[in-house]
């Protein structure tokens, strides 16, 4: 008997409750034939999450704006992970490249508070409750992943084990990509006389099974590479003139069979040398890597060819490829351990001690460098001491990149305003070392603040008119576009009616009043637009007034909020108790929220 038989028998049995057939009817669903189980525990923010709904509202006088406007806008959420990635869920769904997390490890050590109280190692559900914690946040983090997106998770022992099934059932185990193994400390603490633990571990998924290669470090080689492999067929290639270098300086190489048991080598021409080089097109025939469109390919791009007194031909490129990064992570890949990461920061705050065993810039650099793009859009929201940020910023000024970074962090003991957003502040305007060295800020990148607020989470009109009205960051956020003008061709706005903002050539419109839709229409009729103006209108049901905006249908891209807020939201918000009929319909609408 299959599943969906399973329900219908269910359905139709007398004798039991509305409600414990919705019992049956969620162990039904929840059944896993190969897994990790665990007693999901309540958590408090989640359940706040019954009754409220999530916005980011901006903190206006923390934002750090630079004077380019093409400066990436990194983003700084104050606030609880699991009601910050709700909200992310409207604004970056499919949109994150990479997330990097570093989330608490459960040593039992007082490292992880759950429903304010620390889990120490003789609670029973020690395990339980990090899953459960663990669970609602990687799901809600697998829909913001884009197509080609990876997300890197640094753990240790503790948990690694369930991770690793948690991370294949949730991204699902072909996604897998590995685990890198981390040389964090080479001087660990001496607290077990079995072990000392100088590794941490970082697993990866991606969000899709695709073939696209990461890139580790550039390959420096110390000797030349050969030119054959013994399981490869034979074939002439022709070297032009000035290609090789020979070891004597000038005379003939007679044609004829050289090299070594290992490398033989057949010239087929006589090699004219003048001054180290070969001053005629020559051949040789053998088991060569490339065919002669590779070799030229090569040549061209300014390949080192190599004659050895013996006629074995070897070759060094100008400029390696960077190679797939080993599942070893050290300083022979230019990553440095927790200790040096330890300096880094108290050189920034003046040698004041603000945070334990933060993660060096140079491991995160090294993981995001991974993907070859300087567009990416990275998110970690376990963001501790902001170093996620810091390392993206200095890969952008490296390299010319535009990559953006989302960080979100409670503010318990004041470490979002006074560690996480200080640090970056400082990174961004400049700061100066214990020994009087100044460090120069990077100042081509824009931070803005924001904390997470909320507004009832039941669809009445007062409510879905709040929620929109709060929304406006959030749109600000989606779009990339923050600069907000108080006039649109010559005329005020009112900031209750509407609110008109843009970046060059991108503009958004919000509309939060029915009545001011024929103006507005009439407004963008006189407007020149390169794009379309993205513009929301407060609209009960889901209609985006299509019609109202038919005239200038070249011109906009209409969306109707709430309802496109509430679509994405039902998507990951807990739901609330089901009734029996609930349990076996569709998903809930927007007024089931």
């Amino acid at each position: 008997m299959d599943k969906q038989q399973l329900i219908e028998k269910i359905t139709s049995l007398e004798g039991l409750s509305s409600d414990e057939k919705s019992a049956l009817l969620a162990l039904l669903r929840e059944q896993k034939k190969y897994g990790l189980v665990w007693e999901d525990k309540p958590e408090d923010v989640e359940t706040e999450l019954l009754e409220k709904l999530p916005v980011l509202t901006e903190v206006k006088e923390r934002a750090i704006i630079s004077d380019d406007p093409s400066a990436p806008n990194h983003i700084l959420i104050e606030g609880d992970n699991l009601h910050a990635l709700t909200a992310l869920s409207y604004t970056h769904e499919g949109k994150i490249d990479v997330i990097y997390i570093d989330p608490p490890y459960n040593t039992g050590n007082k490292d992880f508070i759950y429903n304010d109280s620390f889990v120490d190692d003789e609670d029973e559900y020690k395990h339980s409750k990090w899953l459960s914690f663990m669970n609602k946040r990687l799901v809600i983090a697998k829909k913001l992943l884009s197509e080609k997106g990876a997300i890197f998770i640094s753990i240790d022992e503790n948990e690694v084990g369930p991770l690793r099934v948690l991370g294949d059932e949730i991204f699902m185990a072909k996604n897998f990509v590995g685990q890198w193994n981390w040389f964090k400390s080479a001087t660990p603490p001496a607290l077990s006389k079995k072990i000392k633990r100088t590794v941490e571990y970082i697993l990866c998924w991606q969000s899709t099974n695709n073939d696209e290669m990461f890139r580790g470090v550039q390959k420096v080689s110390p000797s030349n590479d050969p030119f054959t492999k013994p399981q490869n067929s034979y074939k002439v290639l022709s070297f032009p003139p000035n290609s090789i270098s020979c070891p004597q300086q000038t005379g003939v190489i007679r044609a004829g069979m050289y090299g070594t048991d290992k490398f033989p080598n057949e010239l087929l021409d006589d090699i004219q040398v003048v001054d180290g080089k070969n001053t005629n097109t020559v051949r040789f025939n053998n088991r060569f890597i490339w065919i002669q469109g590779t070799l030229d390919d090569n040549i061209q791009k300014g390949l080192h060819i190599e004659l050895s007194k013996k006629g074995v031909l070897s070759y060094k490129r100008s400029n390696y490829n960077r190679e797939v990064p080993p599942n070893f992570i050290d300083s022979s890949v230019g990553v440095d351990t927790t200790e040096n990461a330890g300096r880094q920061l108290l050189d920034l705050f003046n040698n004041e001690k603000l945070f334990d065993y933060p993660k060096p810039i140079s491991l995160i650099q090294y993981l995001i460098n991974f993907i070859e793009s300087g567009e990416l859009t990275i998110l970690d929201f376990f963001a501790g001491s902001g170093t996620t940020l810091h390392a993206t910023m200095a890969l952008n000024t490296e390299d010319g990149g535009h990559r953006q970074c989302i960080l979100v962090t409670n503010n318990e003991n004041g470490i979002c305003e006074n560690v996480t957003y200080e640090r970056n502040k400082r990174v961004i305007n400049g700061y100066t070392k214990p020994n009087g060295d100044a460090v120069d800020g990077l100042h081509n990148n824009t931070l803005r603040y924001y904390k997470t607020d909320f507004v009832p989470r039941e669809s009445t009109m007062s409510n879905m008119r709040s929620l929109v009205s709060a929304a406006t960051d959030l749109l600000c956020i989606k779009n990339d576009i923050y600069t907000e003008l108080s006039v649109i061709n010559g005329k005020k706005l009112k900031p209750q009616v509407s609110r008109f903002f843009e970046n060059g050539d991108r503009k958004m419109l919000v509309v939060y009043m029915e009545e001011a839709i024929l103006f507005m229409v009439e407004e963008i009729k006189q407007m020149e637009v390169k794009e379309k103006i993205k513009v929301y209108l407060f609209s009960p049901s889901a209609y985006p007034f299509t019609e109202e905006f038919q005239e200038v249908a070249d011109k906009v891209d209409t969306c109707a909020l709430p309802s496109a807020i509430y679509q994405a939201y039902k998507k990951v918000l807990p739901k609330r108790k089901p009734t029996f009929d609930s349990a076996i319909e569709e998903p809930i609408n927007e007024e089931e929220l």
